[in-house]
């Protein structure tokens, strides 16, 4: 499977685009702004400014949509990388080595799931000050563990019974090379998959953070944070709120095309 023959899948072209164009603004936005992040342009909730109008204190909105994507997509990716590592290897070492162990992770795993992710976030921030970017992302990434692992385990149990996996097992191979030679490459399309998943959740929680009022910087630009800065004037000038919303859909939308075009092509591999 090469990207030439992904990309004919339209359902990964479509989300690889709106994927690459949200992460593009978020990267490149502060360097197109036409004003700065804490600048005040007008009155607030006002048409002043550029085309967004101007949020509660009177900054432009479309600027700070373009500062505010930075934050909230590495923060996101950070947190789904650390999850997937983390869930992958429980899961695939509870597969393979069964037993106990299998046991364990599974329970302890079931204990986790019991518990909403948002809530189990806002229980840990809500004890600290003021919270910090990598708090954030450890939350967010350990809460992903579980389902990642449930998941990683359910398609490593396809392969571990298997005749290469038994063979390499009897020419006496080191399980650490088992797992990444015979087991790694098996898993990656549907671990992608899933890493979609969970990247386009991260996004959901990270914003939802900074709504609820955690955000890492209270002042800088954030699109959750955002719109809970405007939402009292959301009849009155509802870009302040509008904008980041839909762009996090946007992005979520992306991000779970390509999960279903890998999904399916997962499905069909193992059919």
């Amino acid at each position: 499977m090469n990207l030439r023959s992904l990309l004919r899948d339209p359902k990964i072209l479509i989300g690889g685009l709106l994927t690459v164009l949200i992460i593009a603004l978020a990267v490149f936005g502060p360097f197109v702004a036409p004003h700065g992040e804490y600048e005040i342009v007008g009155r607030p909730y006002t048409n002043e400014g550029s085309f967004l109008g101007t949020d509660y204190i009177g900054q432009d909105v479309w600027s700070r949509v373009l500062y505010g994507g930075r934050s909230v997509l590495v923060i996101a990716l950070l947190a789904t990388l650390l999850g997937v590592a983390i869930g992958v290897l429980l899961g695939v070492l509870a597969a393979y080595v069964g037993g106990w162990l299998d046991e364990i992770v599974m329970r302890l795993n079931d204990v986790l799931l019991a518990f909403p992710q948002i809530l189990i976030a806002l229980l840990v921030l809500s004890s600290v000050d003021q919270p910090t970017w990598w708090m954030i992302v450890l939350i967010v990434g350990i809460s992903h563990a579980p389902r990642v692992a449930r998941m990683a385990r359910g398609v490593a149990l396809t392969y571990v019974t298997r005749d290469f996996v038994t063979a390499a097992e009897a020419i006496g191979e080191p399980r650490w090379r088992i797992l990444l030679a015979e087991l790694g490459p098996n898993l990656v399309v549907p671990l992608l998959a899933e890493a979609g998943l969970r990247l386009t959740y991260s996004i959901g929680m990270v914003a939802g953070i900074g709504f609820l009022g955690f955000a890492t910087d209270p002042g800088a630009a954030d699109w959750g944070q955002m719109t809970n800065e405007n939402r009292l004037a959301l009849l009155v000038q509802p870009w302040g709120v509008l904008a980041p919303v839909i762009i996090i859909a946007l992005f979520t939308i992306g991000t779970n095309l390509i999960a279903d075009g890998l999904g399916e092509r997962a499905a069909k591999g193992a059919a």
